[in-house]
This record gives structure tokens, C-alpha cells and sequence, in this order.
């Protein structure tokens, strides 16, 4: 299978869950997105690593990196390999002298790993294909917000209700929750659309 290579494009707290997080990875000169639901401590790992933040102290993720580096193992790639019942599965493909390990791995930790070690994040094309996002933006910005919302009051009132939506009102919703960059209720919409299409 063919690997398709991802980059973190964005980090997106939840306006309608608590304590829940989105790590959206864009395909490279693409424009499908992945949104990946995460937790707040995964979240946080993430971020400290993009803004390049020097903890005090070592995070967890930082001292899985110096164990790694002590002992001269190489993260060479990070590759999300499965999708299950709405559960990402990856793997950390590592390197020592001439011998490859493949080591199971929640997604958001390969990601937290990834982002210290600078190296490529990867996918294949039938993960993307069932969990992603295309983008109808040709310009691919990034990081652009409207200036004021695009979701009607009506539909305000019907959002929270999807399964009482039709197919096309969730496809218009979904590109305007996606251009709020509410990723997680993207998640939801996109989830709803698949269900209705596997029927």
C-alpha cells in the first residue's frame, strides 16, 4: 500500500466536548485533512513540542526520547496504520545500527514523538479515504477564521440533532464547522455522513 505523508496543521480544542482536543494532520501537498480526537495531557505534549517550549523538567514524551537517543534509536518514521471502530492504531518505525523495529503506539503519543524527533508522519491511502476531509479551499490556507459565522440560526438549532439531517445539510454544515476550524464536531458530522453511506 501506497504511504501518504501527513503534517500537523493544527491543534483544536472542543467548543461542544470538555476536555477534548483535535490534532488535525494534513495531507502534504493536499487537501484532505485528518482530525484525530485526543486528550488534554496528549494535547498539551503536542504543543509544548510544535512551539518548541522547554519544560523544567522532562515530559514524558521528552524522556522517551533521551532513553531513546541514550541507547542510539532513531525514530526514522511514525506511520498511522489502522483505523478500527473509530480507533487510530500507529506504529513508531524505529532504527538501531542496521536492525528496524516496528513498535505499537497510541496515535497521540507517535505524534508527540514525531513532533521531537522531526520526522515524517505517514498514512495509507485507505485510512485517509474512510476518516478524512476534503477541503474545498483550492488555496489550502491554513489558520484563517471567517469574520462572522456561517452557521444559521435554524441550523443552530437542528445541530445538535444530526441524525435528523439530511445527507446535503450535513455536507453544508461540515464545510462550515470546518472553516470554524471546530474540528471535533467535524469528526461528528463526518462520522454521521459515513454511517449513512455504509447503509
Amino acid at each position: 500500500m501506497r504511504k501518504i505523508e501527513l503534517e500537523i496543521v493544527a491543534l483544536s480544542h472542543s467548543i461542544t466536548q470538555t476536555h477534548s482536543y483535535a490534532v488535525v494532520l494534513g495531507e502534504v501537498n493536499g487537501l484532505r485533512r485528518l482530525p484525530i480526537v485526543i486528550g488534554g495531557f496528549e494535547a498539551q505534549a503536542i504543543a509544548v513540542a510544535l512551539e518548541k517550549m522547554q519544560p523544567s523538567r522532562p515530559l514524558t514524551h521528552d524522556l522517551m526520547k533521551n532513553f531513546m537517543n541514550a541507547f542510539n534509536i532513531e525514530l526514522s518514521e511514525v506511520v498511522i496504520s489502522n483505523l478500527q471502530e473509530g480507533i487510530f492504531y500507529s506504529k513508531l518505525i524505529c532504527h538501531n545500527n542496521d536492525e528496524t523495529i516496528e513498535i505499537d503506539s497510541r496515535t497521540s503519543d507517535a505524534l508527540a514523538l514525531a513532533v521531537r524527533f522531526g520526522c515524517p508522519i505517514y498514512t495509507y491511502e485507505n485510512i485517509l479515504n474512510s476518516a478524512g476531509i476534503l477541503l474545498d479551499d483550492p488555496t489550502g490556507k491554513k489558520g484563517t477564521k471567517p469574520t462572522t459565522p456561517t452557521i444559521s440560526e435554524h441550523e443552530k438549532g437542528v445541530e445538535d440533532d444530526l441524525k435528523a439531517m439530511s445527507v446535503e445539510e450535513l455536507s453544508t454544515l461540515l464545510q462550515e464547522v470546518l472553516e470554524q476550524e471546530d474540528y471535533i464536531r467535524a469528526i461528528a458530522i463526518r462520522d454521521e455522513i459515513n454511517s449513512r453511506k455504509s447503509k
